[in-house]
């Protein structure tokens, strides 16, 4: 430590031996205003009572009524892990056998079944193509790269993605439409894709076009493929969806293009590069561990209390 800290020391116990020592003597600066009861009722507010105007709190709306600076309110926030400003978003599935389906997906995650290859698959509908009406300015050193907030549509298009759960890589095709006949020419593509010899199963959502008569009748035929349907409103159970979340991060959300093949094109290549080192997306959470967190959330629905003004 400094010299001038260990000097005050010593004259501290010069002047009031050890008592001068252990005594917490004013700390320079002024006093602490804010009662404990305060902080309290800052708590307390923000989880029960929604603000008098909106629908969440701010820090300076809370100053405003508690009569305290915003930062004092940002700190009692950070203090008690307190982000009104933020909102997750859950639903607790009502299908009548989520039990069982959760076990069954979740299963073909943690351990995949022998001589077989298991496929997540998806459709990713109403891709637009969008062209922004102003050319952007480029990154430079202290200044973002600029896009315009509109843009002109140019068509749609649906990606057909399914993935290996195993070696992470993905099987993928552009359609113009989203029926059960496009369905079955990529279910066709998937099957001829893997060996005779493996089984191969897909986990896929409750989608009306996934449970059509054909489909079921091209299912007969060809024993070998098995469906796997997760839960009713529990597409966070569906691996590809965190492909789809990646692929809009990486390569949608800024993409600028002048007609749908452009579009076709930026995803393909995409994808086809993240073919060339593909890296799957492990699943670690048990199905035990699931339903554990489900039941709190189920008890915690139960007991929530109504905020006045507050969307739910």
């Amino acid at each position: 430590m400094s010299r001038p800290t260990v000097t005050l020391w010593l004259d501290r116990y010069d002047a009031g031996g050890l008592a001068a020592i252990i005594a917490d003597e004013p700390r320079p600066g002024r006093p602490k205003r804010t009662a404990l009861e305060l902080d309290a009722e800052i708590v307390r507010r923000v989880q029960e009572a929604a603000p008098p105007e909106g629908t969440h709190w701010t820090t300076r709306l809370m100053a405003q009524q508690v009569g305290v600076s915003k930062s004092h309110v940002s700190r009692i926030w950070h203090a008690h892990g307190l982000a009104p400003h933020r909102v997750d978003y859950f639903k607790i599935s009502t299908d009548p056998r989520f039990v069982e389906k959760l076990r069954d997906v979740v299963g073909l995650y943690l351990d995949p079944p022998e001589r077989a290859v298991v496929f997540s698959f998806d459709e990713k509908s109403q891709i637009q193509a969008l062209n922004r009406t102003q050319p952007g300015l480029p990154l430079t050193p202290g200044r973002a790269g600029t896009m315009t907030h509109d843009y002109k549509r140019h068509g749609t298009t649906t990606r057909f993605a399914a993935l290996d759960v195993v070696s992470g890589a993905v099987l993928h095709a552009c359609m113009p439409r989203h029926r059960h006949q496009e369905f079955l020419r990529f279910l066709r593509k998937m099957e001829q894709h893997v060996p005779a010899e493996l089984d191969l199963h897909v986990i896929l959502d409750n989608y009306a076009t996934h449970k059509h008569a054909k489909v079921q009748r091209w299912l007969e035929r060809h024993p070998r493929v098995h469906f796997h349907f997760v839960p009713t409103s529990a597409s966070w159970l569906n691996l590809v969806e965190l492909l789809f979340n990646e692929l809009e991060r990486r390569q949608l959300k800024r993409l600028a293009v002048h007609h749908v093949a452009e579009l076709i094109a930026a995803i393909t290549a995409y994808l086809d590069r993240r073919n060339e080192d593909p890296v799957p997306f492990v699943w670690t959470a048990s199905a035990d561990k699931i339903l554990r967190k489900v039941r709190r959330a189920q008890t915690a629905l139960a007991n929530v209390k109504e905020i006045p003004g507050a969307n739910h």
